[in-house]
């Protein structure tokens, strides 16, 4: 008995120790947090690939890297069994050959960015040899292996005027850049809109999609070429328009055909696409002779969508070459309409919906190997569960939680996705028993009858990789935690709380408000280096956060409802949602609180700032100040001509009406203004207005400028800046020692 006493008095001390070891979570914990990209499944099903992101502060740095990890069906434990397999130079987006010998992936180790091929022993799992297959002026970028094989399909950033018969291209390109590079005058001429776009002008370029030979050396570097040997690109999507469309990330808006032998992109082909969302689904042959003239391959590209006016994306044909699984959304010039799957039979040219009966956006999918079936993401109150959507099934959901990235084992038994919520980043997980899941799934056979088979399947769910469970062990975070309210049009809201380490509930706690962008976006159980909850109650706050009217994850009319309504229902729902946090949590105290927003969320802060007085202080980062303004500056037209129905001519009042910039002789609330010089999308004009009218009205306002960045603050000094900024005004403010004059 003595000895069990002992035993279960050591037990308690070592918990007790390790929980004293953890601690507060910090922005140097956050930098040294490994960024996880999606999983690539070996053609064997030995081995999985994935590109993982080094953050060095110091160095101002990231860089990615390759990452192996065996699909053997052993748990990843303390030690993994992950291995960083390219360490001596960036090496980003691994794709695999099909013999499983190579892997292509992109490297900026020498000309800019370029295609580099790695040699896979696949019975030890490492590279044995490297070289580069790429040597273009205008770099490239996003490879796929061809399924046949033969060729490697990337994209690169070309002058359209260029286009021409093969070889004389690239240096025609080659020469442009030189000239620009070297001239003396730096100055853009603009004949059409959308002249930049995000974080960059567009000067005159298209992105394209291009196809090489993927010819390997038989051994040593270049062995078996001639001397002198160089691989001419084929240009599949010439002409002036971008092709593969602009995208922030997620899946490819591209795809190939199983036989290798035809290329799916989309690309918008409208008069004026800054006010387009008409995204359409081109098909175009992969292999031409080699003396084919861009009036060939234009003759032979067919638009497959062109019936739908609104937007088309992320073609994915299935594994038996039948059809093309494709996103597609119903509203013309509205980019948060909901995303619908679709597939498009390639024999008759039909196209049905999978999921018309599903009011979700869906996300990142895959095929099923025996193409009978697509297993997706999509946005669900706060989460991104996983469903599956059959033939004759219809949607059914499989797993709760929050993934990405869906890719399943050649035999089907398993399915690798990325895992996140809001206590750690992206790791790579494995589902199995899909082959037992798939039977039930049949005899089901009705719609939604799966949602019950389905439980339990989180069982079967295996941690593959998790490169961040070390650094994660020593910090203490305290999850999410939900509530719900009756805002707006009397319907049920969704917020949530995050908690301070550590917190004692007979103490007050000083609160952020966050609020988010979009607004056709959401909170919930996911993971930010940008805006992170758990860093912001890290330091002794209450973080609060509220899903109002126009978020996403809560049904299609739930984002319908801010059009036209911007400080309308989803300003009540925040107040609302604060009213109730401070109501039935004893802890905030309602009497510290800072409101803080970026985009949409800016906008907000910008709101708030003359509708109450109810916050300390706020933070504005890239809000929209003046509605008018904001249409004139901005590059995608077709939002604010959506969200505000028409343009400030046709539709003058509405944009008065919700415009911030009118009510600023209520400003009163001391204010931090954000604004990046590269911010296109709500360019920094819009900041300076704001903070020019708080100096003129002698409001407490201080504004943090940066030159090299744009909508987000993505460079790693630059986030400590940002997060250091943030947080001293805050503290400022409402920290335990406010000032007593307010």
């Amino acid at each position: 008995m003595r000895s069990l006493v002992l035993w279960l008095a050591a037990v308690v001390f070592v918990g007790t120790v390790a929980q004293a070891q953890k601690h507060p979570f910090t922005f140097e914990d956050m930098m040294a947090l490994k960024r996880v990209e999606e999983p690539e499944v070996s053609q064997d099903g030995k081995w999985v690939l994935f590109a993982a992101v080094d953050v060095d502060l110091q160095a101002n740095t990231k860089t990615p890297h390759v990452w192996v990890v065996p699909i053997s069906g052993e748990k990843a434990d303390s030690s993994g069994g992950e291995r960083e397999i390219i360490a001596d130079q960036d090496a980003d987006r691994p794709r695999w050959a099909p013999d499983g010998k190579h892997f292509a992936f992109i490297s900026t180790k020498e000309n800019g960015s370029q295609i580099w091929i790695a040699d896979f022993d696949s019975g030890t799992g490492t590279v044995t040899g490297k070289h580069r297959l790429t040597n273009i002026a205008t770099e490239a970028d996003g490879e796929l292996w061809s399924p046949d094989g033969k060729n490697i399909l990337f994209q690169s950033e070309v002058y359209p005027e260029c286009v021409g018969t093969p070889g004389s291209e690239a240096e025609c390109n080659a020469k442009k850049l030189e000239e620009k590079k070297n001239s003396k005058v730096n100055a853009l001429v603009f004949t059409h809109l959308l002249y930049r776009h995000w974080t960059a002008y567009k000067e005159g370029k298209r992105t394209h999609l291009f196809v090489i030979p993927a010819e390997l050396p038989t051994s040593g570097e270049d062995a078996g070429r001639p001397t002198g040997f160089v691989f001419i690109p084929r240009d599949l999507t010439p002409g002036d328009y971008d092709a593969p469309v602009f995208s922030l990330g997620g899946q490819d808006d591209y795809a190939l055909s199983p036989d290798g032998q035809e290329l799916c992109y989309a690309s918008n082909h409208d008069p004026e696409p800054a006010i387009s969302t008409n995204n359409d689904l081109f098909t175009v042959p992969v292999n031409f002779p080699a003396d084919a003239t861009s009036k060939v391959v234009l003759a032979a590209t067919k638009n497959i969508t062109a019936e739908n006016k609104a937007a088309d994306n992320t073609p994915l044909y299935s594994p038996d070459g039948k059809y093309i699984a494709y996103r597609a959304q119903a509203r013309a010039g509205y980019e948060s309409d909901r995303w619908r799957l679709m597939r498009h039979d390639r024999n008759s040219r039909v196209k049905r919906g999978f999921s018309e009966a599903f009011d979700g956006w869906v996300g990142t999918f895959t095929w099923t190997p025996d193409s009978r079936a697509i297993y997706f993401s999509a946005e669900q109150r706060g989460h991104v569960p996983l469903f599956r959507a059959g033939f004759d099934t219809g949607v059914t959901s499989i797993l709760d939680g929050s993934f990405d990235d869906p890719a399943f084992t050649p035999d089907g038994k398993s399915l690798l996705l990325t895992q996140m919520s809001i206590e750690f980043p992206n790791r790579i997980v494995r589902l199995d028993s899909i082959p037992k899941l798939e039977q039930n799934l049949a005899r089901a056979g009705a719609t939604g009858a799966g949602s019950k088979i389905s439980q339990g399947a989180g069982e079967a769910l295996q941690i593959t990789a998790d490169l961040n469970r070390e650094v994660l062990s020593r910090i203490d975070m305290s999850g999410l935690e939900d509530f719900h309210f009756i805002g707006a049009h009397d319907e049920m809201v969704e917020g949530f709380l995050v908690k301070p380490p550590n917190l004692d509930p007979n103490q007050k706690y000083p609160v952020k408000f966050l609020i988010h962008g979009g607004p056709q976006g959401a909170w919930g159980n996911d993971w930010s280096y940008r805006w992170n909850p758990e860093l912001f109650a890290a330091n002794g706050y209450v973080a609060v956060m509220i899903n109002f009217h126009g978020s996403t994850g809560y049904g299609q009319k739930f984002t319908d409802a801010i059009r036209g309504d911007w400080g309308g229902a989803p300003f009540e729902d925040l107040m609302k949602g604060l009213d109730y946090a401070e109501q039935h949590y004893p802890f905030i105290d309602k009497d510290r609180e800072c409101a803080l927003g970026a985009s949409y969320g800016g906008y907000v802060a910008n709101w708030i700032l003359g509708h109450t007085n109810r916050f300390r202080c706020i933070v504005s980062h890239d809000g929209m100040f003046n509605t008018q303004s904001a249409w004139g500056t901005t590059e995608e037209l077709w939002f604010n001509e959506w969200e505000f129905e028409g343009t400030p001519y046709t539709n003058r009042e509405l944009y008065r009406k919700w415009s911030p910039h009118l009510s600023a002789t209520s400003f009163k609330t001391p204010t931090l203004v954000i604004h990046g010089q590269r911010d296109y999308r709500l360019d920094v004009s819009e900041g300076f207005q704001l903070f020019t009218t708080l100096q003129r009205l002698g409001v407490p306002s201080k504004m943090l400028y940066f030159l090299d960045e744009g909508h987000w603050v993505l460079k790693p000094q630059n986030s400590q800046l940002w997060y250091k900024t943030v947080n001293d005004w805050v503290d400022h403010w409402v920290g335990k020692q406010p000032p007593e004059a307010k």
